[in-house]
C-alpha cells in the first residue's frame, strides 16, 4: 500500500501532503515492515507543513482538519520502537523551529496534544532519544510569549496546577552531558523571561523552588572539584594537562554563575532571595568564610586560594544586592561565628556537613550556622613581621584575615585577597558604609559624602571633613552595616560585634599598613605587586594627605633596594634591553594603576606568574633566567618608582626619566672598523686592525678562520667574526654577528689559548617564558644558550681579545649607567 508513496511526483503539493496523511492513518502498529515508510512519512510531513507555512497556508488547513497532530500522538502509542520516537519529536522541533505563524503555534499548542508528548514515558537511557527530547522541548520554549505560555499550563482557580514542560525539563537540569544541560538551562531562561504572574509564581512556590536550591549544591559540587584541583598537593604539577582541567573547572563554575544571574535577571519574585540565602547558606558561610582562616588539612575542605576566587567571581557576576552587603558584613565578624562550637574551639580545621550535603538531591540547608560571636579585635599589622605571620593564624575578624594575606601569604594568597578587595571596590551594589567599615572606601568618595552632608548644613559632615582622622565617626553612616549586621543575626544565626562610630581611619590605616608593607616583599611577583599598586591608586587619588612618615621612609627604603637591583642590571647578561624594557613597562604599570578596573580576571588567582616560573624548564647560570630576573626587577622597580613619585603629590609622566643616546664617539674600536651609528650586519665591510686571528669550529671536523672583534656603539656591543680579503689585507666581511652583553668570557683552564664565550640570543623571548611557562618544558631545547669555544695563536692573542670584549663592555655599561642616571636618584 505504500509502495505508491516512491512514485515520482511533485514533493511540495497538497496532494503529497494529503497521500502520505492518508497512507500514515492506515497504519495500525508500527512493526519492522512498515517503520521505515513511518519515518520517511514523518520526516516529509515537517518539510511540506514548514514549505506551506511560507508559500500556501492550505498546507496547515489540511494539517489541522485531519487532526494530524493527535495521528502523531497514535502513532506513539503503537508503536514500540525508538528510531521512530525519535523521528516524530525531530518532526515536532523541525514543525515548531520554523513555522512563522502565531496561528499555526497556537494550534499546535493546544488540544494538549504537545503536554502529551512533553510527558511521554519515553526511554531515556537511549542517549539520542533524550538528545532530541530535549531538543524538542527547547524549541517548545523558543515559541513561549504570555499568550502561547498558557496553552500548556493547566489550571484550577487561576492557580497554575501543572506545568509539564517545566517540571519535565528540570528533571534534566544535572544531567552529567553538558549539552542537555546547556539546553535545559536555556529552556528555564525562556520560561522567566516570558514574565507570566502566574508561572512566576507557580515556580516560586514548593516543591519547584527547590531547583534553585538544588543549583546551588549542584554549584558546591563544582567548588570542592575545582579545590582538588588547585589544592597545595597539586599545586607542584607543571604541565597543559593539570592547566587545562583547572581552566575547564573554572569555565564550568563560571557559567553555573551566569545562569543564577541570568535567572535573577528575570525579576521572579523571592527568587532572588531563595538564590541568595542558599548561597550563603551552603556555600559561603559554611565553607568559603571559614577557608580564609583554616589551614587545609585534606581535600574536603576548601583552600584558601579556593575561597578566595570564588568569592570574586560570585559578587562579580552575582550582582545581588543583598549577598554583596551581607557577605562584606559578615568580614567583620570573627570566623568562629561561621564555625560548630567544637570547632570554634579548636581553630586547627573546620568540618562542615557539606560531606552529608554535597549530592544534589540534599535537603534544605541547615538554619543554624552557629549562635557563638567573639568580640571584634583588630590587631596591629604594622608590627613585625613574625607578629604579622601570628596575627595571620589568630586574627578573630574575617577582614583581617585577607589584610594579613597581603603582609604574610604567598603569592598566590596575595593575589587572591587583593582581587577580593578590588572586586568589592567594583561592586556597585555595595553600600559605602560596608566599604568603609572594609577599609577601602576611596578618599574622593569620602570626601564627597562629608562635603555633600556640609553643604545640606549636616554639622557632622562638616566637621569630620575638618577634622583629624582619630576623630570617632558621629553620622550615622552605619545605619546600612547595622542593617545587615542584624540580618546575619535574625535570619542567619551569625552574631557579630562592631562598635558603632568607630572611626573608619582605623580601617582604613590597616589597609593602607598592609599595601606599604607588600611593596617592601622581595617574595612576591612583581604582577601581584601591581595589583597592589591598583588598590592603592583607587584607595587614594589624592596622595599625600594619607601617608604618614613611616609610610614614605619604607616606600623609599624599598625604592633604594629595587635601585640596587638595577645597578646590577646594567653590568648584566641584557643592558642592551634594559632601557627597552624599562620604558615599555613604564608605560604599561602607569596604564594598569591608572586604570578603573583590574588588569586581570579572578581566575588570574589561580594562575600566578611566580618569580623564576621556568626555572625548572631554564638552568639558573641560563641568559634566560637572567633575562627573567631582569624583568621581575623591571616590573617592581617601576612600580615602586610610580609610587614614590605618586606619594609626593607629582602626576605620573609618560615617559621615564631617561636620558638621550650620547653622540657617536669619534674614537672607538667601532669608529676604526668603518662601522656607522645603525652597528653592523651581515656581510658589512670591516677594517680589521684591532682584530685577532681565531679558529672555531660551528660543526664537528670543519674548523674555520676567523678575524675576532668585539665592539660597542652606545647601550649595544657586538661580537664579530669576519673573514679577512686575501686581496686586500686589514679588510674582511662579517660572517657571524652575535650579542656582545652576557658573554661571560672565560679562558680555558687548560688550554691557555681558548677562550670560552656564552652566546645569549638578541631578544628575549619573554612572551614564552612569562605566560606559557607550564609549555617551556616541550621545548626547552630552544631555550639554550649558545656556546664558543676561540683558538688563538697564542696566549698573548687571547688575553688581547679577552681585554677587547671586557672593555667594550664596560662602555656599554657606562653608557647604560650615564642614561639611566636620573631614573636611579632617590631624591627624585
Amino acid at each position: 500500500m505504500w509502495f505508491s508513496f516512491w512514485r515520482p511526483r511533485d514533493r511540495f503539493t497538497l496532494d503529497e501532503l494529503r497521500n502520505l496523511v492518508d497512507q500514515l492513518m492506515k497504519i495500525q502498529v508500527v512493526n519492522d515492515v512498515n517503520k521505515a515508510f513511518v519515518i520517511e512519512a514523518l520526516r516529509s510531513i515537517a518539510e511540506l507543513i514548514t514549505y506551506g507555512d511560507q508559500h500556501d497556508l492550505n498546507f496547515f488547513e489540511f494539517f489541522m482538519e485531519k487532526q494530524v497532530m493527535g495521528e502523531f500522538v497514535r502513532i506513539l502509542k503503537i508503536n514500540k520502537s525508538v528510531i521512530v520516537s525519535v523521528q516524530l519529536l525531530q518532526t515536532m522541533s523541525i514543525m515548531i523551529q520554523n513555522l512563522k505563524s502565531d496561528h499555526s503555534i497556537y494550534y499546535l499548542f493546544s488540544n494538549e496534544h504537545i503536554n502529551f508528548l512533553i510527558t511521554y514515558p519515553f526511554d531515556f537511557r537511549n542517549e539520542e532519544l533524550l538528545s532530541y527530547y530535549i531538543s524538542f522541548l527547547r524549541a517548545i520554549s523558543g515559541k513561549l510569549n504570555k499568550n502561547t505560555i498558557s496553552l500548556l499550563v493547566k489550571t484550577e482557580k487561576e492557580e497554575i496546577v501543572a506545568f509539564p514542560l517545566y517540571v519535565e525539563a528540570i528533571r534534566f537540569a544535572f544531567h552529567e552531558e553538558g549539552m542537555i544541560r546547556t539546553a535545559v538551562r536555556a529552556l528555564t531562561l525562556n520560561i522567566y523571561h516570558v514574565g507570566d504572574i502566574y508561572v512566576n509564581k507557580y515556580i516560586a512556590t514548593t516543591p519547584h523552588d527547590n531547583y534553585f536550591l538544588n543549583l546551588v549544591k549542584f554549584f558546591r559540587e563544582h567548588c570542592i572539584s575545582l579545590n582538588g584541583l588547585v589544592s597545595p598537593t597539586t599545586e607542584s604539577q607543571v604541565g597543559p594537562e593539570p592547566s587545562s582541567k583547572v581552566l575547564s573547572a573554572v569555565d564550568e563554575i563560571e557559567d553555573n554563575l551566569y545562569y543564577l544571574s541570568d535567572v535573577v535577571s528575570a525579576g521572579i519574585p523571592d527568587v532572588g532571595t531563595l538564590i541568595t540565602d542558599s548561597m550563603l547558606k551552603l556555600l559561603i558561610f559554611p565553607m568559603l568564610l571559614p577557608a580564609l582562616r583554616i589551614e587545609v588539612s585534606d581535600g574536603k575542605k576548601l583552600s584558601s586560594v579556593t575561597s578566595l576566587y570564588l568569592l570574586c567571581c560570585i559578587l562579580r557576576i552575582l550582582k545581588i544586592k543583598d549577598l554583596a552587603n551581607t557577605v562584606a558584613a559578615a568580614l567583620i565578624c570573627s570566623v568562629e561565628s561561621f564555625l560548630p562550637n567544637i570547632e570554634a574551639k579548636r581553630l586547627n580545621g573546620f568540618t562542615t556537613d557539606h560531606d552529608e550535603e554535597s549530592h544534589v538531591d540534599d535537603e534544605k540547608p541547615s538554619e543554624n550556622l552557629d549562635s557563638s560571636s567573639m568580640k571584634v579585635s583588630i590587631p596591629n599589622l604594622s608590627t613585625s613581621s613574625s607578629a604579622q605571620h601570628n596575627c595571620w593564624h589568630s586574627a578573630s575578624v574575617l577582614r583581617d584575615a585577607l589584610i594579613s594575606y597581603i603582609t604574610s601569604g604567598d603569592d598566590m594568597q596575595v593575589v587572591g585577597s587583593l582581587s577580593v578587595l578590588a572586586t568589592f571596590l567594583q561592586t556597585k551594589e555595595l553600600n559605602e558604609s560596608m566599604l568603609d567599615a572594609l577599609g577601602i572606601l576611596p578618599q574622593r568618595k569620602q570626601h564627597k559624602k562629608l562635603l555633600l552632608k556640609a553643604l545640606v548644613g549636616e554639622d557632622t559632615g562638616e566637621e569630620q571633613l575638618f577634622a583629624s582622622e582619630n576623630c570617632i565617626s558621629k553620622d550615622g553612616s552605619d545605619g546600612e552595616l547595622n542593617i545587615y549586621l542584624q540580618r546575619l543575626k535574625d535570619q542567619y544565626e551569625v552574631s557579630c560585634s562592631y562598635e558603632v562610630g568607630e572611626s573608619p581611619h582605623v580601617h582604613r590605616r590597616l589597609v593602607l599598613d598592609a599595601l606599604i608593607g607588600l611593596f617592601c616583599r622581595t617574595s612576591i611577583s612583581a604582577d601581584a605587586l601591581w595589583d597592589g599598586g591598583w588598590l592603592l591608586r583607587q584607595l587614594l587619588p589624592y596622595s599625600e594627605t594619607e601617608f604618614n612618615t613611616h609610610h614614605l621612609q619604607s616606600l623609599k627604603d624599598s625604592f633604594t633596594k629595587r635601585c640596587n637591583q638595577l645597578v646590577e642590571e646594567q653590568r648584566g647578561s641584557w643592558p642592551d634591553l634594559l632601557i627597552q624594557v624599562l620604558c615599555d613597562e613604564w608605560r604599561k604599570c602607569k596604564r594598569a594603576i591608572e586604570a578603573s578596573s583590574p588588569r586581570k580576571e579572578p581566575k588570574s588567582i589561580l594562575f600566578p606568574k611566580k618569580k623564576s616560573s621556568s626555572s625548572d624548564v631554564i638552568p639558573v647560570e641560563s641568559s634566560f633566567a637572567a633575562g627573567e630576573t631582569m624583568y621581575e626587577r623591571v616590573k617592581v622597580f617601576v612600580l615602586l618608582h610610580q609610587l614614590q613619585i605618586f606619594s609626593s603629590g607629582r602626576p605620573l609622566p609618560d615617559q621615564p626619566p631617561i636620558l638621550p643616546p650620547a653622540d657617536f664617539p669619534e674614537v672607538s674600536r667601532a669608529k676604526s672598523a668603518g662601522l656607522n651609528i645603525i652597528g653592523p650586519k651581515l656581510s658589512t665591510e670591516l677594517h680589521l686592525d684591532d682584530a685577532v686571528p681565531c679558529r672555531i669550529a660551528f660543526e664537528r671536523g670543519k674548523e674555520r678562520h676567523f678575524s675576532f672583534l668585539a665592539v660597542s656603539i652606545g647601550i649595544s656591543g657586538w661580537i664579530l667574526l669576519a673573514e679577512e680579503w686575501p686581496q686586500k689585507p686589514n679588510y674582511g666581511t662579517v660572517r657571524v654577528v652575535a650579542p656582545l652583553a652576557g658573554c661571560n668570557p672565560k679562558i680555558d683552564e687548560r688550554h691557555a689559548r681558548w677562550l670560552h664565550l656564552r652566546i645569549r640570543p638578541s631578544t628575549l623571548p619573554l612572551t614564552e617564558t612569562a605566560k606559557n611557562a607550564p609549555s617551556l618544558k616541550l621545548k626547552s631545547k630552544s631555550l639554550v644558550d649558545g656556546r664558543w669555544t676561540l683558538a688563538f695563536k697564542d696566549e698573548a692573542s687571547c688575553k688581547s681579545a679577552l681585554t677587547m670584549i671586557q672593555e667594550e663592555i664596560d662602555l656599554q655599561s657606562k653608557e647604560v649607567e650615564r642614561r639611566l642616571k636620573p631614573l636611579l636618584s632617590t631624591e627624585s
